[in-house]
């Protein structure tokens, strides 16, 4: 997979080391010459340019590209790097750093953004799932198929603590995705019993994350 990254500070930079350890072939771009340092990515191509600058991204070679991640610490120039590899290039994913919670509505297809990842809203889910059971906790939102990715840990009151997940009757447009259970990840295999305190991950809509609740976690929420 051939990822370009915009914006080469140290966020840019970890996730470029992360992705060439897995194999992809990966570019970084950042205007600022002190933010080039070859020797921290050396598996990484890298490109001195603005890439808010379409022939900037022409030298990038953009079109050949399967997702381009705009990672700045401006949201004005993640939006626009994300609107030009949609829109003139035709990037089949994008991805869109968030710094400024305020700003976070603009981060949707309009502005060529698949996947927007705010920082601070992934830090107060981890808080939440922490300490929640029973309530879903929305940890990722996945903007191209107006879906989310949401957990639940299941309490001891469940009515389906003890149930194999064949016997569980789904809400429609709700996919369980994995079980993590004593620190290992589970298939939802139909067979498979559910436990309480079994972390579930399911991949839905927002109209559907309450109906996961009063499924799976009613005592809870009787009284809502």
């Amino acid at each position: 997979m051939r990822v370009t990254i915009a914006g080469a500070g140290a966020v840019g930079r970890s996730v470029a080391a992360e992705l060439t350890e897995n194999g992809h072939n990966v570019l970084l771009i950042d205007k600022d010459p002190v933010a080039i340092k070859h020797e921290q990515v050396p598996a990484a191509e890298w490109l001195l340019a603005d890439a808010c600058e379409l022939s900037s991204l022409e030298e990038a070679r953009l079109e050949s590209c399967d997702v381009v991640i705009a990672s700045s610490g401006d949201d004005k120039v993640n939006l626009v790097v994300s609107l030009i590899a949609k829109t003139e290039f035709g990037v089949p994913r994008t991805v869109a750093r968030v710094n400024h919670p305020s700003n976070e509505w603009l981060f949707n297809d309009s502005w060529g953004v698949d996947v927007a990842v705010s920082t601070p809203r992934i830090m107060s889910a981890l808080v939440e799932e922490a300490v929640s059971i029973g309530d879903v906790v929305r940890l990722f939102e996945l903007r191209q198929g107006h879906a989310n990715l949401v957990e639940l840990t299941l309490p001891g009151d469940s009515p389906y603590a003890g149930s194999r997940l064949s016997q569980v009757t789904w809400p429609a447009d709700v996919s369980l995705v994995t079980i993590l259970r004593d620190g290992g990840i589970l298939t939802p295999d139909p067979d498979r019993a559910l436990e309480v305190g079994d972390e579930l991950l399911f991949v839905t809509t927002v109209e559907h994350e309450s109906e996961i609740e009063q499924l799976l976690s009613p005592h809870s929420h009787s009284s809502a």
